[in-house]
């Protein structure tokens, strides 16, 4: 299992909505989510838009690419893509490289 952080931006006259639409995240996106590999999946938004993405996978390509294949996950991003400045979900997010980490296991990498 591996760690991915992202980020996008969302559209600062858009945040409301944006956070109100993931208080109610849809229960078939959140279940395909778990069922491509989508664990401990957290989003942070920032004041002026910055959105902050953390999550875990084997191979986030693998799960991404089994999202896309599936209907809910169409529905969804086409909903969400007015919410985001420059780079959408769908066209993939810039991955932030990971330079510290505090395991809890002091022998967890």
């Amino acid at each position: 299992m591996a760690r991915y952080c992202f980020n996008l931006q969302v559209r600062p006259e858009r945040m409301a909505e944006y956070v109100e639409r993931h208080q109610s995240v849809w229960p078939e996106m959140q279940d395909a989510l778990r069922a491509t590999g989508w664990r401990n999946y957290s989003l942070f938004l920032r004041s002026d838009g910055l959105l902050i993405g953390y999550v875990e996978a084997d191979d986030l390509a693998a799960s991404q690419a089994a999202m896309a294949a599936l209907d809910v996950n169409t529905r969804w991003q086409a909903e969400m893509a007015k919410f985001f400045a420059g780079t959408t979900p769908t066209e993939g997010f810039p991955l932030l490289t990971e330079v510290f980490h505090l395991a809890e296991d002091p022998e967890e990498k």
